[in-house]
């Protein structure tokens, strides 16, 4: 296995943005969460994502989380700022206000809906690496984006100095492997249940929503792998697997299953946007029950 490449950290929480119960940016309350997240075990954050509710978050309430999230966990901690559109100009200047605001990276997801070809997904992330000092993490998600970037782009745009990163979404694990085996970029397992097999070879870590309730159990799968205990390592995976299935694959966007498992642990959340709509009473309790069952964490090492 090459030696790990992991410029971002190695588990990275892709963080809800907080809101008031009125919708307003919560600014205090994403101060409050990152800081619990950074000391349950994530040593790097992704904010503005989708999972951050990206579409329905104007510019300056991106600019003003990652400003407010920067002064609450320091400059230690690696802040890597999702900017992806549908739209070049515009994500370049998000890309720009981002770097601006205090970010480490930019998280650049495939143009959606439009479906480039992928002689213009990679002039779309060749001009936004461009346009900044800001490395970029590629965010490779067909599923949502509606194209994928083919391995052979990733491996052309793998050659330019400030794109560093992958956060893989794929579903392509052979793909994934390919591009691993042929360049130097730092692979992100964007899917919880891909956690351990990506990391297993060769992958930098994980950019994780559950961790946005259990950091620690997620921070304890990949120590547990670097520590050489393989059995516990899979035993964690496992033990929260049941919590993404119900987060993740579910009919509901993850978005809406975190935050409603965080209210329900009267954790910094608050309501989604529309056209989002809140989890019910009953998904609600079910969350609740999946977390409340627990999912210890032993130190490498331990027996399982």
């Amino acid at each position: 296995m090459r030696q790990r490449n992991a410029p971002f950290g190695r588990t990275l929480c892709a963080m809800v943005t907080p809101f008031t119960p009125a919708g307003a940016l919560d600014v205090d309350g994403a101060a409050r969460l990152a800081t619990r997240l950074v000391a349950g075990g994530c040593d790097g954050l992704v904010l503005n994502g989708t999972t951050g509710e990206s579409p329905t978050t104007t510019d300056a309430e991106k600019r003003e989380l990652i400003t407010a999230v920067r002064s609450a966990v320091g400059s230690a901690v690696p802040l890597v700022a999702g900017v992806g559109t549908a739209d070049t100009r515009h994500t370049v200047e998000l890309t720009l206000a981002a770097e601006k605001a205090g970010a480490d990276a930019a998280l650049v997801v495939t143009p959606y809906y439009s479906r480039p070809q992928q002689a213009a997904v990679e002039a779309h992330f060749r001009q936004v690496a461009d346009a900044s000092g800001l490395p970029l993490m590629l965010y490779d998600i067909p599923g949502r984006t509606g194209t994928r970037i083919a391995p052979s782009t990733m491996i052309r745009l793998a050659a330019h100095p400030r794109i560093v990163a992958v956060k893989d979404c794929s579903y392509d694990f052979l793909g994934t492997q390919k591009v691993l085996a042929e360049t130097e970029l730092a692979y992100y397992a964007g899917c919880d249940e891909h956690i351990l097999p990506l990391y297993a070879v060769g992958a930098a870590g994980c950019v994780s929503t559950v961790a946005n309730a259990v950091p620690a159990e997620v921070a304890g799968i990949l120590a547990a792998f670097d520590a050489g205990d393989t059995a516990l390592a899979a035993g964690l995976q496992s033990r929260v697997t049941p919590l993404i299935e119900a987060m993740m694959a579910s009919d509901l966007p993850g978005t809406v299953t975190t935050k409603a498992l965080l209210n329900a642990l009267n954790l910094p959340a608050g309501p989604v946007r529309p056209p989002l709509l809140a989890a019910d009473a009953e998904t609600t309790a079910e969350l609740l029950a999946l977390y409340e069952a627990g999912v210890p964490v032993k130190s490498p090492g331990q027996a399982s």
